[in-house]
C-alpha cells in the first residue's frame, strides 16, 4: 500500500465551511478510493485546513484531477473550499486550485493546477472533460440584452438568481448595504434629503459638504471658480480622456483672434501651430433628452470648449460655447466677459461633464465593458486554462455591482432616473452613442494619448501615471502568457481563446468592426496587448474614473448633476441669483452627493492590483513573475507618493496601492 497525504483547505470567506459530508477522490493513470474526510476533520471555520491520508494498493501516477463532492446532512449547506494539496508516495506536491462554491451533490472535477492551453491538454479521465466543463458554465452564465446597442450583459433575475462564486461576500455586502442606506445620515444631510427648495446663498451649499473633507474636496471648493482648476479637471478629474490637442477649429465653433486675443499678442492658428491650442467637445449629448425631476424640466447642454497652454503650464480656458449648433442665441462666452456670464458658463460644462462621464466613461468604458470580458471569460475559458488563471482575479464582484447598477442606477426608479440630467432616455442615448463611436485605440492608453496629441502637455498625472502602469501590466502579461504561447500558429489554433475573444467582439461591441475590436487573435502581440487593456482597464481605468468622483464632486458646484434653468442666451443677464436658481434643487443636490459617496467608498475587503490571495497559478514561472509585477508596483507607488508630495493637490487615483484588481464598486 502507498499513501497519498492530502490537505484540504476552507476559504476565507463566510461561511465557507459545511457541516455535510465530504468525499474526495484522487486521479491519475488510476483512481483512489472514494474517500470521506473525518467528520472531525470538516472546518467548522473559515480559512482553516483538514488533512488526512489515503491508502492506496500502488501508485496511481501523474495526478491530473481530483473528484470532490458534498452530500447533505440534514439542509443544503454550501461549501466553499480553497485548494487541495496532495503529497505523493513518490515526495512530488500537488496543487488544485478550487476557490469555487459547491452547492450541490454533484461531482466536481478540480484540475490540478498547472495551466494548460486547449492544445497542450492530454488528459482523459472518464466523467470529465474540457468540453463539458464549458458547456455547464455556458449554461449557468447566458448572455442578455438589456437594451439594444448596449453592450450585452449577464442574463440574472435578481441578486437571489446570482451563482454563489460571483457574489459579495457577507463583508462586501454588508458594507455596501449600509453605506447605501446611510450615507445621508454619514453625510449629515438625511433632514434636508426630500427639500425642494433651492439654494438662496451660497453658504448653504457649503453646509452640505463640510462632512467626510478630503484634501481634493476641500481644495475644489476653495478653487472651484478659477480658470486654472477647471482646465487642470481635464487632465486629472474624473474625466481625463475628453481634451485632445486643436489643430483645427471646428466649422460649428467660430471662435476668432479678436475674441480670444484682444490685445493682439497672438493668433489661433500660430498657437495651434506651437501646439497650444486644446479641445473639448461634447457632441456626444447633442440631441440628448434631458430629463424632467420632480415635474421640472432639466437641462443638459453639449458644449464646445477651447482651451490654452500659457506660458506657465496652466491649461486656460478661452471660449466657451454650450450648445452644438452657432445661433444668435447660442453665444460663445469669454473670460472677459461679466462674473456671472463666465462662471455659469463654467458651471453649464460641469453638469455636462458630470453627465458624460458618469454614463459614458464611467458606467460604459469601464463597468459595462468589464462585464462584458468577465461573461465571455466564464463562459468560454475552463479553470485550467492560462488565460481564465490569469483573468480571474479581475473579474471579482464585477458581476454583482453591475447587476446592482442596472437596479438601482439606471432603471426606471434608479437614482440617475430620479436625479441626473441624463436619467431615464438619456442614460441609453448617451450609452448607444458612446458604443456607436468607441475604438479599441481609445481604450489603450498608449494610443489614446498619442491619438490625443497630449504627448507633451504639462501636469498630465494621469498620463504619467497610467502609461507607467500600462507598460508595468504589459510586461507582465507578456512575460506569463509567452511561457504558454510561443508561436502565433499556437494562438490561431487555441479555439477556446478565440471563442473569448469573438464572443467579446460579439456581444460587447456588437460585431461593429468600426471599432477596431480584434475579431480573432492571429499573433502572440494582437492577444498580449488586448489582455492588458482587459486588465487596465477593469482595474486602473475605473480607479482614475471613479474613485475620484466623491472628491470632485462633493462640492455641488464643481459637478451638478443636472441644472434648472437654460443657459443664458444673451450675455449681461447672468447674475449670482439666477446662478442659485440654476442649481439643481437641495433634494436633488444631497441625493446626488449620496451616490458619489457611495461610488467612492472602498470595502474592507477589497483586493488591489498585484494581490494575488487565490493561489491560482501553481507553476515556477508565472508565480516568480507575480512577484516581480508586485515589485514593479511597489515601486511605481513610490514614485507616485514622491511626486505628490511637492504638489498642492495630489494625484493618487492610480497609486497602485489605492487600484483595486476589478471593477467591484
Amino acid at each position: 500500500m502507498v499513501e497519498y497525504e492530502v490537505t484540504v483547505f476552507t476559504g476565507k470567506l463566510d461561511l465557507a465551511s459545511t457541516f455535510d459530508d465530504v468525499y474526495i477522490k484522487l486521479v491519475g493513470s488510476d483512481e483512489s478510493p472514494r474517500t470521506q474526510i473525518p467528520r472531525k476533520w470538516i472546518p467548522s471555520l473559515k480559512d482553516t485546513e483538514s488533512h488526512l491520508s489515503i491508502s492506496c494498493p500502488k501508485s496511481l501516477g501523474k495526478l491530473v484531477l481530483v473528484e470532490l463532492q458534498k452530500q447533505n446532512r440534514f439542509f443544503e449547506d454550501s461549501w466553499h473550499p480553497a485548494k487541495v494539496e496532495v503529497k505523493s508516495p513518490e515526495g512530488h506536491t500537488y496543487h488544485f486550485p478550487v476557490y469555487h462554491w459547491i452547492t450541490d451533490n454533484e461531482v466536481h472535477y478540480i484540475r490540478e493546477g498547472t495551466a494548460l492551453t486547449v492544445f497542450e491538454d492530454k488528459c482523459s479521465v472518464d466523467g470529465y472533460s474540457r468540453e463539458e466543463e464549458i458547456k455547464k458554465q455556458q449554461k449557468v452564465y447566458c448572455w442578455d440584452v438589456y437594451e439594444e446597442g448596449i453592450p450585452h450583459c449577464l442574463k440574472a433575475d435578481g441578486l437571489t438568481s446570482l451563482p454563489y462564486d460571483i457574489r459579495f461576500s457577507f463583508t462586501k455586502y454588508a458594507e455596501i448595504t449600509y453605506t447605501a442606506t446611510t450615507g445621508l445620515i454619514e453625510l449629515e444631510l438625511i433632514q434636508i434629503a426630500e427639500c425642494k427648495k433651492n439654494f438662496t446663498c451660497i453658504e448653504d451649499i457649503s453646509r452640505l459638504s463640510h462632512v467626510h473633507q478630503s484634501v481634493t474636496s476641500d481644495y475644489v471648493q476653495k478653487h472651484w471658480k478659477d480658470d486654472a482648476f477647471f482646465g487642470y479637471q481635464f487632465l486629472n478629474g474624473v474625466n481625463p480622456i475628453l481634451i485632445r490637442r486643436c489643430t483645427a477649429l471646428p466649422d460649428n465653433f467660430g471662435v476668432t483672434d479678436e475674441m480670444v486675443f484682444s490685445n493682439g499678442q497672438h493668433n489661433l492658428a500660430e498657437e495651434m501651430k506651437k501646439g497650444n491650442i486644446f479641445l473639448c467637445d461634447y457632441k456626444l449629448l447633442d440631441g440628448v433628452q434631458p430629463n424632467t425631476i420632480s415635474r421640472k424640466k432639466q437641462y443638459l447642454m453639449a458644449p464646445l470648449i477651447l482651451l490654452q497652454k500659457t506660458s506657465d503650464n496652466k491649461l486656460m480656458p478661452i471660449a466657451i460655447q454650450l450648445k452644438q449648433k452657432p445661433a444668435k442665441d447660442n453665444p460663445i462666452f469669454l473670460p472677459t466677459d461679466s462674473e456671472y456670464d463666465w462662471l455659469l458658463a463654467k458651471i453649464f460644462v460641469r453638469s455636462a461633464n458630470f453627465n458624460f462621464y458618469e454614463v459614458s466613461v464611467h458606467l460604459l468604458r469601464t463597468h459595462l465593458l468589464a462585464e462584458v470580458f468577465t461573461v465571455s471569460l466564464l463562459r468560454n475559458l475552463p479553470m485550467v486554462h492560462p488565460l481564465y488563471k490569469l483573468l480571474m482575479p479581475h473579474t471579482r464582484y464585477t458581476l454583482q455591482i453591475n447587476v446592482l447598477a442596472r437596479q438601482l442606477l439606471i432603471s426606471q426608479t434608479g437614482v440617475l432616473t430620479r436625479f441626473a440630467a441624463s436619467g431615464g432616455k438619456g442614460v441609453i442615448t448617451i450609452l448607444q452613442k458612446s458604443l456607436s463611436s468607441l475604438t479599441y485605440s481609445s481604450l489603450c492608453i498608449p494610443d489614446d494619448i498619442a491619438e490625443r496629441g497630449l504627448k507633451d502637455v504639462p501636469n498630465f498625472y494621469y498620463r504619467d501615471d497610467g502609461l507607467k502602469l500600462w507598460e508595468i501590466i504589459f510586461r507582465f502579461v507578456k512575460e506569463i502568457l509567452t511561457s504558454y504561447y510561443k508561436t502565433d500558429a499556437e494562438v490561431q489554433k487555441d479555439s477556446e481563446l478565440q471563442n473569448w475573444i469573438h464572443d467579446i467582439y460579439e456581444h460587447g461591441f456588437l460585431s461593429q468592426a468600426s471599432t477596431g475590436i480584434p475579431q480573432k487573435f492571429t499573433t502572440v502581440d494582437e492577444m498580449i496587448k488586448f489582455v492588458t487593456m482587459v486588465i487596465f482597464t477593469c482595474s486602473a481605468q475605473h480607479s482614475a474614473v471613479n474613485s475620484g468622483q466623491y472628491d470632485f464632486g462633493a462640492w455641488m458646484p464643481n459637478s451638478p448633476v443636472t441644472l434648472q434653468l437654460p443657459p443664458p442666451t444673451k450675455k449681461g443677464k447672468a447674475s449670482e441669483k439666477s446662478m442659485l436658481d440654476t442649481f439643481p434643487d437641495i433634494q436633488t443636490t444631497v441625493h446626488g452627493m449620496a451616490v458619489m459617496w457611495l461610488l467612492s467608498k472602498q470595502s474592507s475587503d477589497s483586493i488591489f492590483l498585484g494581490q494575488y490571495p487565490e493561489e491560482h497559478f501553481s507553476e515556477e514561472v508565472p508565480c516568480q513573475k507575480i512577484k516581480d509585477f508586485q515589485v514593479e508596483l511597489k515601486r511605481l507607488s513610490a514614485e507616485i507618493k514622491a511626486r505628490n508630495s511637492g504638489l498642492d493637490l495630489p494625484y493618487t487615483y492610480l497609486d497602485p496601492e489605492v487600484i483595486e484588481n476589478s471593477v467591484s464598486i
